[in-house]
């Protein structure tokens, strides 16, 4: 069982916290439980939230030298410091092997605690300008919705969040797994942490033109070697207008966004059947089997028989 010990403290974002505690927290029916989610806070107690309600909160600093990943769900406000018992206890969480992952302004905690120097990260775009001020060794990056690097992860505000929860599901419990929990929160199965933190306002002609139908046309050709120029067309768009209306709903290329749904597709086929790479690669639109490893080694950092062994037999454990 994965320990997962969110840190807060008064007066906490009711909703960081939140996406902490449903992706982690919550027991769902006929889904395999794994993960145990904790709160604690520098002296237990009553915690206030900027909901209007208190918390009771048991658990102390201790738990977070109990944690495989602890969560800093939002630090505000931003200009009050973390005690040095805080940054201390964040810096032997990690010095001792935790993930240690912050939501939104959580990545002040982390970069008062020097976790986050030298290092990418995000958070919240309209908190940029006042990070970037007070954490010069930090290359703040203000427009992604997360950047994980394995041991500090950190992501943009308030439901970026979520995104980066399941990416992190994702690579602990495989796509397949991910894919439940996001299902049954009624939540997209991933996206890219690359994506823009938010899109372009729509111009009033393009209120109308969701990109929904054109993605479920596609997703049911992965198969098929469909096509900047085919997903025009059958969206009726030119290829050009078409990848405006993919930056402006969705923070991505098109070309980018079928890679996503292939290699998604791919993880999905690894983990639930035995078929052969290329059978796995041709079923996806990536050709063929020597394609599939270098698109999941960019994109994953593994290999697909790797990525095989790691989550093919946890699947229904």
């Amino acid at each position: 069982m994965h320990r997962v010990v969110a840190l807060v403290r008064a007066p906490q974002s009711t909703f960081e916290l939140g996406c902490a505690a449903q992706v982690f927290g919550v027991e769902r029916q006929g889904l395999p439980t794994r993960y145990a989610f904790e709160v604690c806070t520098e002296e237990p107690g009553r915690v206030g939230t900027y909901a209007g309600f208190d918390m009771l909160v048991r658990q102390g600093l201790d738990a977070l030298g109990r944690a495989d990943t602890v969560i800093v769900p939002g630090w505000l406000p931003t200009e009050v410091p973390p005690s040095p018992a805080v940054v201390q206890a964040l810096r032997d969480a990690h010095s001792c092997g935790a993930r240690v992952v912050s939501i939104c302004s959580g990545a002040f905690a982390l970069a008062h605690a020097g976790l986050l120097d030298g290092r990418e990260a995000t958070t919240h775009w309209a908190q940029a300008e006042e990070f970037a001020a007070c954490f010069p060794r930090v290359r703040l990056n203000p427009d992604v919705l997360y950047v994980d690097h394995g041991d500090v992860a950190t992501s943009a505000g308030a439901g970026a969040g979520f995104d980066l929860c399941l990416h992190l599901v994702r690579k602990d419990q495989g796509a397949r797994y991910a894919a439940q929990v996001a299902r049954r929160m009624v939540m997209p199965p991933h996206r890219e942490g690359g994506q823009l933190q938010y899109a372009a306002p729509p111009h009033p002609a393009q209120i109308d033109g969701t990109l929904a139908p054109l993605l479920e046309w596609v997703a049911g050709r992965l198969g098929d070697p469909v096509t900047l120029e085919d997903m025009a067309a059958h969206a009726g768009l030119s290829p050009r207008t078409l990848a405006r209306r993919f930056a402006d709903q969705l923070g991505t290329s098109p070309g980018q966004w079928l890679l996503t749904q292939r290699i998604a597709a791919a993880q999905d086929l690894l983990e639930s059947t035995d078929l052969p790479l290329d059978a796995i690669a041709r079923r996806t639109g990536l050709s063929s089997a020597t394609n599939l490893r270098r698109r999941f080694a960019t994109a994953l950092g593994t290999t697909p028989g790797a990525y095989r062994r790691a989550f093919r037999a946890g699947v229904n454990a």
